[in-house]
């Protein structure tokens, strides 16, 4: 399809010096293998292995983050076909005529890198357009090289990892395994460890049953370290937690008998249900500690802010927002009791960017099982990714990074994302060499560093 091509320096520096030498670190690193530590898109995607659905299904109606923008400019989800069936190439259509709201934005580089990269279409998404670029990417879509397998291969993705429930069985990451594709499952254990979440009750006994442990404490610890062999035993590297708030508590075994007695008969008040959040965090780490698995910690989230568009659409549908996160005080009982085990890796991401300079930069800066999270949710944006690497470069270098994080459920972004980090790591290569702060040896290695070495080492990959 006609249309002018993407400017090849895209995000990187303007000034001739800085551009060239951002243009050599970036080529270098370009067609390296993707590494993905922590994402959400499903392994039964490339076990079936199945031909992706219409344009409007496979790039509108689950990113949230497209579907937010255009709920805030008036028009309803239902119409952009989340929880519907909505016509999908009238969604199509919608999305085009709104399509200048996206100027600017992480979302609409990101779909523009996947209508040019992905599908070869280099036309502007217009009203005008909308219909011919929907029939081009249908056509495609029929094709057997835009399967998930063959564009996993394309890709270049070394390892994809998934998100998953204790209790899943993990058979299609077991299958894909022995067919050769990385794709290891990740422990994410939330709606077992928060007293607040629905059928917290139901969830524990569906995990004391399914490992035959007792309804005690030590029981469902037991149950929990059960299922996290499983995850082991599948080629999990690391757990994943989404809590509001970074809160640890170290608690005696009698206290924390009790407590769980009183959260699992609805006893417990909301403060109580937050000390026992705290504690499980800490017994999270204390895990990690035994059986190596690699502890994700994602806080400072309001999720589903909208009770009326999560009773009506569900979850994941746009609506969780930032909120000020503190990890000094609250992460310092697990600290003080795991916090210099070499062998335990704890990833800190927030979306609250203060956050990263004064608190995290610092305690990565000491702490060796701490490492810094990339840039994540509304954060993995091109400016935000540049203030990232100021506010912590100082402090704690770039070896205490995790390397890049696409956290992504839409499978076709993850090259763009990945693209999209290493154009601004180069970036802001190129500038401390143009400052005189690193030489352009150093810049290199690190640009390398920073897609392989790096996260390789912090996921334990």
């Amino acid at each position: 399809m006609p249309g002018q091509r993407r400017d090849p320096d895209r995000l990187l520096p303007t000034g001739s010096a800085a551009r060239s030498i951002a243009r050599g670190l970036y080529e270098r690193v370009a067609d390296r293998a993707i590494l993905s530590p922590h994402g959400h898109v499903p392994a039964t995607l490339l076990s079936e292995d199945a031909a992706f659905p219409d344009p409007a299904r496979l790039l509108v109606v689950g990113d949230h983050y497209l579907t937010r923008l255009l709920h805030a400019s008036g028009v309803p989800l239902d119409a952009l076909g989340v929880g519907t069936d909505a016509d999908p190439r009238e969604v199509w259509r919608t999305v085009a005529a709104h399509w200048h709201r996206f100027a600017g934005t992480a979302t609409g580089y990101w779909l523009e890198e996947e209508l040019a990269g992905v599908f070869g279409i280099e036309e502007e998404l217009t009203a005008t357009s909308a219909d011919a670029i929907y029939d081009g990417i249908v056509t495609r879509l029929a094709t057997p090289e835009f399967r998930p397998r063959a564009l996993f291969r394309r890709f270049g993705i070394e390892v994809l990892t998934t998100t998953d429930d204790p209790l899943d069985d993990l058979g299609p990451h077991a299958a894909l395994q022995r067919e050769g594709y990385r794709v290891l499952p990740t422990f994410r254990p939330d709606r077992y460890l928060d007293p607040s979440a629905a059928d917290f009750g139901t969830n524990v006994e569906a995990l004391l049953g399914a490992t035959a442990a007792p309804t005690t404490f030590t029981g469902y610890l037991s149950a929990l370290q059960t299922r996290r062999r499983h995850f082991v035993e599948h080629g999990a590297v690391a757990t994943d937690h989404g809590v509001a708030e970074p809160l640890t508590a170290d608690l005696d075994t009698s206290d924390a008998e009790a407590l769980f007695q009183d959260v699992l008969a609805g006893r417990a008040g909301a403060d109580r249900q937050r000390l026992f959040r705290a504690h499980m965090l800490l017994q999270m780490a204390r895990m990690s500690v035994e059986d190596g698995l690699v502890m994700c910690i994602h806080a400072g989230v309001f999720r589903n802010h909208s009770t009326t568009t999560l009773e009506r659409f569900g979850p994941d549908t746009g609506h969780d927002i930032p909120v000020p996160t503190t990890f000094v005080a609250g992460l310092r009982p697990l600290l003080e009791r795991y916090g210099l085990e070499r062998d335990l890796h704890i990833v800190l991401f927030t979306v609250d960017e203060t956050t990263f300079s004064r608190e995290i930069a610092p305690l990565a800066g000491f702490y060796p099982s701490l490492y810094i999270g990339a840039p994540w949710w509304f954060l993995d944006a091109p400016d935000a990714m540049a203030r990232f690497r100021s506010a912590v470069t100082e402090t704690a270098g770039f070896y205490k990074g995790s390397g890049f994080i696409d956290d992504t459920r839409a499978f076709l972004s993850i090259p763009a994302r990945h693209d999209t980090a290493r154009r601004a790591d180069a970036g802001y290569l190129a500038r401390l060499v143009t400052e005189g702060r690193i030489t352009l040896a150093a810049a290199e290695r690190i640009a390398d560093d920073l897609v392989d070495a790096i996260p390789r080492g912090v996921f334990k990959l």
